[in-house]
C-alpha cells in the first residue's frame, strides 16, 4: 500500500504485541501513540494509517468529536474476537472494523478498505481496481452489456441477481458491482451456500450465541454482521436448504436477524448480491425454491452468457491470464496462431475457468516457451489448426520469436511491465454467424489499445507501431470511446 507509517493506540498490552509483530511482518513501520498525541498533532497524522484498539469509554467519547473534523482520518479498529463492538452507529461508519485475532485475507482486505474509505487509493488499490475491470475482459457484445448493466446498478442498493453457468465469472461481476458502489469502503463478504451443510448455515449467515448448539464455545458473528455496510454475495443461491430460505427472505424484507441461540433481533444494512447457476423458474416448479424468494432476488438480474456464445472474447482471455501468471512470478507461455484457433473451437463447457487452469498447466508444461496445437491436450487435436489464416496486418508471433529469442524478451528492461501480447487471431466463423462490422470493429479496438499500452499511453508513437497518422489514430480513439489514460 501506499501508506507504509502505522499509529497504534490500544490499551490492551497482548493485542498491541500482537498487532505489532503482524504489521512489521507486513513491512509496515508502528509507532505506539496514545489518543492525547493524536489530538494535538492531528494535522501530521492525516497522512497516516491509525489502529485503534477496543478502547475504554473515555478514549470512544473523545474519538466521536475527533472523527467529525478530521474526515480524512484512516482508522482501522480493532475489537476481540467473538464479542460485539460497544462503538455506537454513529461511530461506526468513520471507521473500518475488523474482528482479532484475524485471518490474513481478511485483515490485508481491511486495510484496503481503510484507504477506500478516504479516496486514497494506494498503488495496491488501484491495481485491485484495475483486476477488476481486467476480470471482465472482452469486447463482445454480451461483456459490454455486462459491463452497462453494472453501471446502472451499481449507484443504487437493489438486490441483484447474477445468473450464468459455473466458471462464467459471477462472482467477478459481484465484486465490481459492490466496488463501484457506496458501499465500497465497507466489506466484501461472500459465500457459497452450497458448500455448507444446511445445519450450519443458519449459523453461518447469522452468527451464534455461547451455548446455542453442542460445541458453541463462545459467541460467533456470522457473514451478514460482517459485512454490516457492506455486500454480501450469496454464491449458488439455488442450493440453499428450503428452511434457510425462508429467514433469508425475513432479511430481505424486514432488514432484520437473530442470532442462533437468541431472541434478540439485529439490525442489518447489507446489500445483498445472489448467483445460481441453476434455473430457479425451473427449481420453483419442482419444489425447491420458494417463489417469493425468487421476486425478492429478482429485482436486478445480470446474465452472463458462457465462453462457447462469446469466443470472440478467447484471445483477450488468454493475454489476461498470462499476464496475471507472469505478476506473480509463475512463468510465462505463448500461443501460436493456430493453437489460438484450436481454443476458439473448443466448447469451454467449464467456462473461463476451465480456460484458466489450461493456461496454467501449459504454463508449467511449456514455460517461457510457444504452445502450437499439437501442445494442447487431445481434446483439441481434432480441431482445425489453419496456422497460416491471419488478419492482415498482423504479425504472427512465431516470427517474432524467430527475430527476438525469448530469453532476450524476458531479459529486456520492460519485460517486467510488459503485458505478452497475443495476436487476435479469432477468425473462426462460427456456425450460428457473426457480425462481420462488429466483429471487424473489436478487433480494431483491441489493437489500438494495446498500442496504447505498449507506448505508455503516448498516441504518436502507438500511431507509429500501427503504422498510421497520429490524426487518423484520435479519430478512431474518437469513435472506439478509448482514453489514452485507461
Amino acid at each position: 500500500m501506499s501508506i507504509k507509517e502505522v499509529l497504534l493506540i490500544d490499551e490492551d498490552e497482548n493485542r498491541r504485541s500482537q498487532i505489532v509483530t503482524v504489521m512489521n511482518f507486513l513491512d509496515f513501520s508502528v509507532k505506539l501513540t496514545s489518543i492525547d498525541t493524536l489530538e494535538q498533532g492531528i494535522d501530521n497524522q492525516e497522512q497516516k494509517l491509525i489502529i485503534l484498539g477496543e478502547s475504554s469509554q473515555l478514549v470512544k467519547s473523545r474519538l466521536q468529536p475527533l472523527l467529525e473534523a478530521n474526515t480524512q482520518l484512516r482508522i482501522l479498529y480493532v475489537y476481540d474476537k467473538g464479542k460485539s463492538s460497544a462503538l455506537p452507529k454513529s461511530l461506526k461508519r468513520y471507521l473500518v472494523m475488523l474482528e482479532w485475532p484475524s485471518k490474513y485475507q481478511q485483515l490485508v482486505e481491511a486495510l484496503r478498505n481503510v484507504q477506500l474509505a478516504t479516496g486514497d487509493l494506494g498503488d495496491e488499490v488501484s491495481q485491485r481496481a484495475s483486476e477488476l475491470f481486467r476480470s471482465l475482459v472482452g469486447n463482445s457484445r454480451e461483456v459490454q452489456r455486462v459491463r452497462q448493466l453494472i453501471q446502472q446498478v451499481c449507484s443504487s442498493d437493489a438486490t441483484v441477481l447474477i445468473l450464468g453457468e459455473s466458471g462464467t465469472g459471477k462472482e467477478v461481476i459481484a465484486r465490481n458491482v459492490h466496488y463501484h458502489s457506496s458501499r465500497r469502503n465497507k466489506t466484501f463478504v461472500p459465500i457459497n451456500c452450497g458448500a455448507i451443510p444446511g445445519e450450519l448455515l443458519e449459523s453461518e449467515l447469522f452468527g451464534h450465541e455461547k451455548g446455542a448448539f453442542t460445541g458453541a464455545l463462545t459467541a460467533r458473528q456470522g457473514r451478514f454482521e460482517l459485512a454490516e455496510g457492506g455486500t454480501i454475495f450469496l454464491d449458488e443461491i439455488g442450493d440453499m436448504p428450503m428452511q434457510m430460505q425462508v429467514k433469508l427472505l425475513r432479511v430481505l424484507q424486514e432488514k432484520v436477524f437473530e442470532k442462533v441461540g437468541s431472541n434478540k433481533p439485529i439490525l442489518s444494512d447489507v446489500r445483498i448480491i445472489a448467483a445460481t447457476h441453476r434455473d430457479l423458474k425451473e427449481e420453483i416448479k419442482k419444489g425447491r425454491f420458494r417463489e417469493d424468494l425468487f421476486y425478492r432476488l429478482d429485482v436486478f438480474p445480470i446474465e452472463i452468457a458462457p465462453l462457447r456464445e462469446r469466443i470472440e472474447d478467447i484471445p483477450m482471455l488468454v493475454n489476461e491470464l498470462i499476464q496475471r501468471i507472469e505478476h506473480d512470478n509463475k512463468g510465462s507461455v505463448r500461443f501460436t496462431s493456430a493453437a489460438m484457433m484450436a481454443l476458439c473451437q473448443h466448447t469451454w463447457p467449464g467456462n473461463v475457468r476451465e480456460l484458466a487452469n489450461m493456461v496454467e498447466r501449459l504454463a508449467i508444461i511449456h514455460a517461457y516457451g510457444v504452445v502450437d496445437v499439437k501442445d494442447l491436450p487431445e481434446k483439441f487435436q481434432g480441431y482445425q489448426k489453419g496456422a497460416d489464416i491471419m488478419q492482415e496486418g498482423l504479425v504472427l508471433q512465431e516470427d517474432f520469436l524467430a527475430k527476438e529469442p525469448l530469453a532476450n524478451v524476458l531479459t529486456a528492461p520492460t519485460a517486467a511491465t510488459a503485458p505478452v501480447r497475443l495476436p487476435n487471431s479469432n477468425n473462426i466463423l462460427p456456425e450460428q454467424g457473426l457480425d462481420l462490422k462488429e466483429h471487424m470493429n473489436n478487433l480494431e479496438c483491441s489493437l489500438i489499445q494495446q498500442a496504447l499500452d505498449d507506448t505508455k499511453g503516448v498516441v504518436a508513437h502507438a500511431a507509429k507501431r500501427l503504422n498510421m497518422r497520429r490524426t487518423t489514430l484520435v479519430e478512431k480513439m474518437r469513435k472506439h470511446d478509448i482514453n489514452r489514460a485507461e
